[in-house]
């Protein structure tokens, strides 16, 4: 599975960058294999792909993310909805 085919806000574990010199621009930013990040949004139309890693947010291009093969993926938990103090009857 490569990076865009997760959905935002789930974390993976790197498998795989693609060879040459974008593999080493990736690499030269901390993103190796075994390394765990967090998708945070895909852009429409091709736009590019936002990570979280290490707590530094970084952005891929479309491209290049499609090559970025990942692995054991984390589903976000649901977030619960707290009742309100102010308005309990509508929560």
């Amino acid at each position: 599975m490569n990076l865009l085919q997760i959905r935002d806000e789930e974390s993976a574990v790197i498998a795989s960058i693609p060879h040459g010199e974008a593999g080493e621009r990736l690499e030269a930013m901390g993103l190796r294999v075994g390394k765990k990040i967090k998708k945070i949004s895909g852009m429409p139309f091709r736009g590019p792909i936002t990570l979280l890693l290490d707590g530094r947010h970084f952005a891929v291009a479309h491209g290049i993310a499609g090559k970025i093969e990942v692995e054991g993926i984390d589903c976000p938990l649901p977030v619960a909805v707290e009742k309100s103090r102010l308005w309990p009857k509508f929560i």
